[in-house]
């Protein structure tokens, strides 16, 4: 009984300080057109404390999208456009001799912000990548002897084009485990692509987005969003689909055997949980279900299992191996 009258203070609590997500909902739909799929994954990126990779071809609104979100959240944000030429410097700063002083000062780059659009991250170097990586993992930049830490909330939203490759570097495998989530972004519907339409035919001024919540009112999110409950049931429902990845032909799938090559890192099973327990809070709600991991557990794994040769072969992606586990392991 108690369990229940636990259970229902923590529902007010998550109700009450959940009602800002349709607040943000509201803003954003002044200028962005649909793209619900990926307004609903940055935002758990955002109240997990986990980074986004977004990859679909030009003109989708990815950048606009995450521009805007900034915006509604009144949070420092850079965007920064990724070009061969880019220098780790450029990224997270550099030591200036001064004169006057006869001394090194430091100059701190774009990357000390809250939120940091990475546009067109694979056309950069891996000198570049391995600086935005310990930003992306430890939370700090290192500029000569001094090591600083970023502020809270930080996050990285990266966009990438799978269209063109000249002149782009594939992500090292560690850096794209360190993406929370890699979202696939669609073309809009037929009836969406009128609205962007009509509403883009006129020049002039375009409506703007007002913030509607401040920096703290995320961190204490966050701090609701770990009290979330997930039963053993739900957990256990996890644990299932990443080992599904590792040795599948303990879940019956051993088609899957031979076209997996390395299944998915035990950072798969931890943000599965938060990236679960977040869309819980958006929907209002003080526990997980198993829906709110199946929500989410596309985005989570498509980038954490490697196909095999004969899996690129035979023309089967991550994703068609991450619907087979989803369709095969039994949901609790």
């Amino acid at each position: 009984m108690e369990q229940s009258v636990d259970m229902q203070a923590l529902g007010e609590k998550i109700e009450k300080s959940s009602a800002f997500i349709d607040d943000i909902y509201t803003e954003l739909e002044k200028v962005i057109v649909g793209q619900r799929y990926m307004i609903d994954r940055l935002l758990i990126g955002l109240l997990a404390d986990g980074h986004v990779l977004l990859e679909g071809v030009p003109g989708l609104a990815k950048t606009l999208t995450v521009s805007s979100l900034s915006r509604a959240i009144n949070t420092k944000f850079q965007r920064i456009q990724f070009t061969p030429d880019l220098l780790p410097a450029d990224l997270i700063g550099t030591l200036i001799y001064n004169q006057k002083e006869a001394d090194f000062t430091v100059k701190k780059g774009p990357i000390f912000s809250n939120i940091v659009l990475a546009d067109e991250i694979n056309r950069s170097p891996a000198k570049v990548q391995s600086a935005l990586l310990e930003a992306m993992q430890e939370k700090q930049v290192t500029i000569g002897d001094n090591t600083f830490y970023l502020d809270k909330p930080f996050l990285v939203l990266a966009t990438q084009n799978p269209v063109e490759q000249e002149g782009t570097y594939p992500l090292p495998e560690a850096q794209v485990d360190r993406f929370m989530l890699k979202l696939k972004i669609g073309y809009p519907s037929e009836s969406e692509e009128l609205d962007i339409m009509r509403r883009m035919a006129k020049t002039g001024d375009k409506p703007k987005i007002s913030p509607v919540i401040d920096s703290k009112t995320i961190l204490d999110a966050r701090d609701v969003v770990n009290e979330i409950y997930t039963d053993e049931k739900v957990e256990k429902y996890i644990i299932s689909l990443i080992f599904a990845t590792r040795s599948p032909e303990k879940y019956n799938l051993e088609d899957l055997s031979d076209l997996i090559n390395f299944g998915a890192s035990p950072r798969a099973s931890i943000n599965l949980n938060l990236a679960a327990r977040a869309h819980a809070f958006m929907e209002h709600r003080a526990y997980v279900t198993p829906e709110d991991v199946r929500f989410v557990a596309m985005d989570v794994l498509r980038h954490r299992i490697i196909p095999t040769f004969e899996a690129e072969a035979e023309e089967i992606s991550s994703e068609d191996i991450v619907s087979k586990i989803l369709s095969t392991v039994p949901v609790p």
